[in-house]
């Protein structure tokens, strides 16, 4: 017998299941809708506080730039600050402007790929020798001399020192010339970052920069780039040491990091395929690395803008606490800078190569940041602001008062007052903002290929000179222009017929060069006029007053 079982199912049944599907189709659209109104809404929350960092950031930096206008009344207020100016704000102003856009983009993702961990040397380099020993070996000497041959910059310290108008003008062209790709390169490292961040054409991030900078050295001179330079430099220090933690611990802290390092193969042709290079203690190329070290380390006794800093100290306890805030200050920012850019392996992404699979450096650290949440790259964006806009106000205010001062006053204006020579300088600073600015809209591969350019030319020509000339009395005008014409030829022959490998290592070249050259063309040329070397030199043996708190009385 067999039985059928029929299943029935009731129009009611297939109507509730129906209906439980559309409900549950219905919620998950709702909450997708939901989800995305809610990241959209909380993107909109973290760009406006991203805008409004900015508006605060560029309103404070107006805002010193009006209160300094009072101390900018006379050249030597606009210039040097009435040459009165305090350790804290000297070590901060020589440290921002040592550090910009091109260190923290174009040099930490550059090296950090080449060299790995290793490139952090770089940093201690720019601290013991860009900082320290420069402070110790030429911070209390320059001041003396430059005060007593009256002197407010370093084409006039040449004139001045060696008696030559000619030597003067020459520094003053060298000066313009090589600090306008410079600042160019400066430009071109913080708008790179911008774009990513705030999503705004390149031309714009520049002219905008541009026009924020120009405002506030025109109005303030150089007690508003000091000021500045010590709230920019506060924002440096604390900005480098959050994004280090945030970058580390997006690859699982740092030992896990370091770990990651060392199974990535050298591709360098010294250590061609060895594993741990990347973490070795001298990394995959000493030769090259220390190359590296010497450009942006010594660089920094030769370049005009990081000299005129101790033009405008006050007093001796100035230098003192300047050396050590300004070593300390590079200890933290650059040493952290190369050190953030030691991982720049463990980031390799198609992002980072360009049509021919060469690595786009400028591209490296943007990338490195792009997976951090949207408010740590806002403040990365403010850091990184704050180092160009405090290295780009002491160029351009240190290359218009030289073609003021050096040039023009001496060659077209001899009689023109002090008020007349103001208007001339914020005239020029415009006029240098635009022309770097026009570079920087159509700059070269990569912008650290443009500082080793400025750095080799401007140290190569003026850090023996200078260094020799406020110590050794024998140093003659010849081995001056013997010193000019090594450094601006290595550098541009480089450029146009490469006979050094690169840039970097071509500056480097030039630096070591002048310091052989001076005492060698100094010793086979005519001696100076004792008695006018006698009477420059003099200023260091004047008698003064101190307490025994700084120094102990002979018996």
């Amino acid at each position: 017998m067999k039985i059928n079982i029929e299943k029935k199912v009731d129009t009611e049944t297939v109507l509730c299941y129906i209906f439980d599907q559309k409900l549950s189709h219905f919620k998950a659209q709702r909450f997708k809708v939901r989800k995305k109104h809610n990241n959209k809404e909380r993107r909109g929350i973290v760009m406006t506080v991203k805008i409004v960092l900015l508006v605060i950031f560029f309103a404070v930096m107006a805002a010193v730039g009006i209160y300094s206008r009072r101390h900018a009344m006379s050249v030597d207020g606009f210039v040097l600050g009435g040459r009165s100016v305090g350790p804290w704000l000297t070590a901060f102003a020589y440290g921002t402007s040592y550090f910009s856009a091109v260190v923290f983009v174009g040099y930490a993702g550059q090296f950090g790929w080449k060299y790995g961990l290793s490139s952090t040397w770089i940093g201690i380099g720019n601290a013991v020798i860009g900082s320290l020993l420069a402070w110790v070996v030429l911070g209390r000497r320059t001041k003396v001399m430059t005060q007593h041959l009256n002197s407010r910059t370093m084409p006039d310290f040449f004139g001045e020192r060696y008696g030559s108008k000619a030597l003067k003008t020459a520094a003053s062209a060298i000066v313009f010339i090589f600090l306008v790709p410079y600042t160019a390169s400066i430009y071109n490292g913080l708008s790179r970052l911008f774009e990513m961040a705030f999503h705004v054409p390149y031309a714009w991030c520049v002219v905008g920069m541009a026009v924020f900078t120009g405002i506030y050295v025109i109005l303030g001179g150089y007690m508003a780039t000091a000021i500045n330079d010590f709230i920019q430099g506060i924002i440096m220090l604390a900005g480098i040491v959050i994004v280090i933690g945030a970058v580390l611990s997006g690859q699982g802290g740092f030992l896990e990091a370091v770990q990651k390092m060392a199974q990535i193969p050298s591709d360098v042709p010294v250590t061609l395929g060895q594993p741990g290079a990347f973490t070795s203690f001298f990394g995959p190329d000493p030769v090259n690395l220390l190359g590296v070290v010497i450009l942006t380390s010594l660089g920094t006794w030769g370049l005009p803008q990081m000299i005129g800093k101790f033009y405008a100290i006050k007093d001796e306890k100035s230098i003192n606490t300047g050396t050590v805030i300004s070593t300390i200050f590079a200890v933290v920012v650059s040493g952290g800078c190369y050190f953030l850019g030691g991982f720049a392996r463990l980031f390799d992404d198609p992002a980072i190569y360009d049509g021919s699979g060469n690595v786009i450096y400028d591209s490296i650290i943007p990338h490195m940041l792009s997976a951090l949440p949207d408010l740590l790259i806002g403040i990365v964006v403010v850091l990184v602001l704050s180092a160009s806009m405090s290295t780009l106000a002491s160029l351009v205010l240190t290359s218009s008062s030289t073609l003021t001062l050096d040039f023009l006053k001496e060659n077209l204006c001899r009689r023109m007052e002090d008020r007349k020579l103001i208007r001339v300088m914020q005239v020029l600073i415009v006029f240098f903002i635009a022309v770097s600015v026009l570079l920087a809209l159509n700059p070269p591969a990569f912008i650290a290929q443009l500082m080793g350019i400025s750095w080799g030319a401007l140290a190569g020509s003026f850090l023996a000179p200078f260094l020799y000339g406020l110590y050794w009395k024998r140093t003659t005008k010849a081995a001056v222009w013997a010193s000019f014409a090594t450094g601006v030829g290595i550098t541009t022959v480089n450029l146009f017929v490469p006979f050094i490998e690169s840039p970097i290592n071509a500056g480097a070249a030039a630096m070591l060069a002048g310091l052989l050259v001076v005492p060698v063309v100094s010793l086979v040329t005519k001696k100076p006029d004792p008695e006018i070397t006698d009477g420059i030199f003099a200023c260091y043996e004047e008698k003064v007053t101190i307490t025994k708190k700084r120094s102990l009385e002979q018996d």
